[in-house]
């Protein structure tokens, strides 16, 4: 495929982390239409077909951004289903937040001792993340262990700024 120098100037204003997956989506959409040459209305298009429902809008300022930890071995038997019941419904935890919040991730702890909280919490604040929930999972014993690493990754979330709030449908 050939890129048009304005094509390639949009193309690298995508994150390094997604551009790959971005020039392929570019370059498919141009090959089912037969074409060889990727111009910047081609990237344009991409970006409003595949991108721009992600990206950050005016609204969102409005807005109370969740995210759900939980509990990377309970993950491999759970999809979360109760988590996302009670969050849509405004139940048990999620009952102190009104229509304006929306839960923005909903992601695994990577394991004992939490080694992927701190990284994707970081990545959250570019998306003005408010709160992160620690999911029922972590917190309850019983059917599952209690997670022994629960209140040192609530402390690390909490020291950038993050509230925290124990628990998601329990």
């Amino acid at each position: 495929m050939q890129w048009s120098e304005e094509a390639l100037e949009e193309i690298n204003k995508v994150p390094g982390f997604v551009r790959k997956m971005a020039i392929k989506a570019v370059e498919s959409d141009a090959k089912k239409t037969g074409r060889n040459e990727i111009t910047a209305d081609d990237v344009h298009k991409a970006r409003e077909r595949y991108i721009k429902f992600a990206e950050k809008t005016p609204e969102d300022k409005n807005k109370i951004h969740i995210a759900v930890v939980r509990c990377e071995t309970v993950s491999e038997v759970c999809p979360g289903i109760a988590c996302f019941r009670a969050f849509n419904t405004r139940q048990q935890q999620f009952a102190q937040y009104g229509d304006n919040a929306e839960m923005i991730a909903f992601f695994t702890c990577g394991g004992c001792s939490g080694r992927r909280v701190s990284r994707l919490v970081d990545t959250l604040m570019k998306y003005d993340i408010d709160v992160v929930h620690l999911s029922s999972c972590m917190l309850l014993e019983g059917d599952y262990p209690k997670c022994p690493h629960a209140q040192q990754i609530k402390r690390n979330i909490e020291k950038k700024g993050i509230r925290v709030v124990e628990g998601t449908h329990h």
